[in-house]
């Protein structure tokens, strides 16, 4: 199988590299080489490579620069894998593209199924939703994966900001108001090449026959104030903490440019019945991750 993996040194990118290596030739990609704000730049790479299947792990994911940039996060996050779908769909290859939380408002009160209509509140999951819509305008071989919290040790995410703050400040104010689960960037890369693997040699029609929406996360759901207290307990390096106390905060004790959703869990039972695949509890997975 000939794979093209774009956004490569990424979170989610880098650990793709890695996982989906046993199932085929890699050509991985990321900016400037690839530039997702490009149709013409998209269009040149694919049908220079001619995968069988596009892993796409690019994304505008500032979520409160696209308050300012929303032309650019569009580009991104909407137009660009629009048209990554139409050339795939023109190759007879197959589409990964992965979604986020972020594109409800939160204020359903329970986990999210991939039935629920979405409601976003930034600029942000205004722009990943409309990635959505045109991956799924187009047809064709495609999965969406929706997930939320991603992080890596890899680069910058709450867990590396929450052990940094824990070395800078004796009390910390952690928002207890955004509930959610937390994905370990492994988890979305295993996951995602289990279901590959599921379609190896038949990868086109695999994608055909289970093409869809899906939610994807680690199990369960805490609150960023419940994870913090996890990650300050997981440091292997507890010595370094200058942090004695940690407190519950509010969203509206911290104003920022974009909104976030409040309650965004996702119900993960439909990828979990569709292949058979299941995921670890959040608070397991962290302390594997750290």
């Amino acid at each position: 199988m000939k794979i093209l993996l774009l956004g490569n040194t990424g979170q989610l990118g880098w650990e793709l590299n890695r996982t989906l290596l046993p199932l085929g030739n890699i050509v991985a990609l990321d900016y400037p080489q690839i530039d997702m704000s490009s149709p013409d730049n998209i269009r040149s790479i694919v049908r220079q490579y001619q995968p069988n299947l596009v892993v796409n792990a690019t994304a505008y994911t500032n979520v409160d620069k696209a308050e300012s940039e929303p032309e650019l996060a569009m580009a991104i996050n909407g137009t660009g894998p629009g048209i990554l779908a139409e050339e795939v769909k023109r190759l007879h290859g197959a589409l990964i593209h992965y979604s986020t939380d972020y594109v409800f408002d939160g204020t359903k009160g329970e986990p999210y199924t991939e039935n629920d209509t979405p409601t976003p509140v930034s600029v942000y999951g205004e722009t990943k939703l409309a990635g959505e819509k045109n991956v799924q305008s187009v047809g064709g071989a495609y999965l969406i994966f929706r997930t939320s919290w991603v992080y890596s040790m890899r680069r910058p995410c709450f867990v590396t900001k929450v052990l940094k703050w824990a070395r800078e400040h004796e009390t910390l104010h952690i928002v207890d108001d955004q509930i959610s689960t937390p994905t370990w960037a492994r988890t979305l890369a295993e996951a995602s090449t289990q279901v590959v693997a599921q379609g190896r040699g038949t990868i086109h029609d695999f994608m055909i026959d289970n093409r869809g929406l899906y939610h994807l996360s680690d199990g369960g759901y805490c609150s960023r104030f419940d994870w913090a207290k996890k990650i300050l307990a997981l440091d292997p390096n507890k010595e370094e903490q200058v942090t004695n106390e940690i407190l519950p905060a509010k969203s509206s004790d911290f104003p920022t440019p974009a909104m976030r959703p409040t309650v965004s869990i996702l119900n993960c039972n439909k990828f979990i019945t569709r292949f058979n695949l299941y995921t670890k509890p959040w608070d397991v997975v962290l302390e594997i991750s750290i």
